[in-house]
């Protein structure tokens, strides 16, 4: 693996080269195919992905993740082997994917430069969120085709109608696709939903409680909108985003909106520097907040964020989220 720095014009033609190859290399060679004639099948491949449409001629074979969401969906699907690095992860990866993913580079602790990217010698970058490609940091997807990359943004980030666990499932669905694999996208989509599905059994019939996510924020309350995956989520787990109507996966609202609303408990999304403890003192201490039910009750639930964006973990954040709303349903 290719980790010291080299002048760009260098790096932009070995990209280039890359995309080259893969349109005319063998279909037969990809490392992270249960076999490399497996892995062929299907081929060429052409997807539309958030505006862009792409058709890949045989399967990556350097792909780098961009935020963690993005990184356990490939680690879900065993394309560590075709990965040439990741970056930004926001909690510990699942135990699961754990010993693939100590053996993939990270590349930044949160977005690397173009320049760092691009020594990784990419053919493929998957972003989580729409900020992977962030055209004043130079990673926009325009960009990295210039240099002969293909790129993918998660579905959550455009979508064409309510995000919902048929999202995650295309999401799911389409990753394999491009890498050739997608009996192992029915294999993973069959045991996340079974654990949707007995959920779903112990909360039939529960009394949904009224919900109020709070991710951030001091001055205005950066919250879980209707757009985002956070809607299904909640209402799974027997409860209701009193903050649907924002019609945008996460916006600000304001502590008197969040006090006229009454949530009866508040789910803390946990990330960052700002621990969980301080977030719970800052919320039962605001003044506006004092006669809210859930603060009065102080009855908080608690997510990692990176559980509750489009990817394999929605289903068992479902679970975690009923248990701690519905406790007497899991006993």
């Amino acid at each position: 693996m290719t980790t010291g720095r080299r002048p760009l014009s260098l790096l932009l033609a070995t990209a280039s080269a890359l995309l080259i190859a893969g349109c005319g290399g063998s279909p037969h060679q990809n490392a992270g195919a249960d076999t490399d004639v497996g892995a062929a099948k299907g081929f060429p491949v052409t997807l539309s992905n958030c505006g862009a449409t792409t058709t890949y001629q045989r399967p990556p074979r350097r792909a780098v993740s961009l935020n963690q969401h993005a990184t356990e969906v490939m680690l879900a699907l065993g394309l560590e082997k075709s990965m040439a690095g990741t970056a930004y992860p926001d909690n510990g990866i699942l135990p699961e994917y754990q010993a693939a993913y100590k053996k993939i580079e990270l590349l930044a602790k949160e977005y690397p430069s173009y320049e760092t990217l691009l020594t990784a010698e990419p053919d493929f970058v998957y972003g989580g969120w729409s900020s992977a490609f962030d055209e004043k940091e130079g990673r926009s997807r325009d960009a990295l085709a210039r240099a002969g990359i293909n790129t993918r943004l998660n579905i959550e980030e455009c979508p064409s109608g309510p995000v919902t666990m048929a999202t995650m499932d295309r999401e799911v669905r389409e990753v394999a696709e491009v890498f050739g694999v997608p009996e192992r996208a029915e294999r993973q989509l069959k045991r996340l939903h079974a654990t949707l599905d007995e959920v779903g059994e112990k909360l039939d019939g529960v009394e949904p409680v009224k919900l109020f996510v709070y991710d951030s924020g001091d001055r205005t309350a950066f919250t879980a909108g209707g757009a985002g995956i956070g809607n299904d989520m909640i209402e799974r787990a027997g409860g209701v985003n009193l903050f649907a109507d924002v019609d945008k996966a996460f916006g600000d609202v304001s502590f008197e909106q969040v006090a006229e609303r009454a949530p009866e408990a508040v789910v803390i999304y946990d990330y960052g520097d700002q621990a969980v403890e301080e977030k719970k003192r800052f919320l039962l201490a605001h003044p506006a907040l004092k006669d809210v039910p859930a603060i009065r009750n102080k009855r908080f639930a608690v997510l990692p964020l990176s559980s509750t964006v489009l990817g394999v973990r929605v289903p068992a954040a479902v679970e975690s989220l009923a248990r701690q709303l519905h406790p007497d349903r899991f006993r």
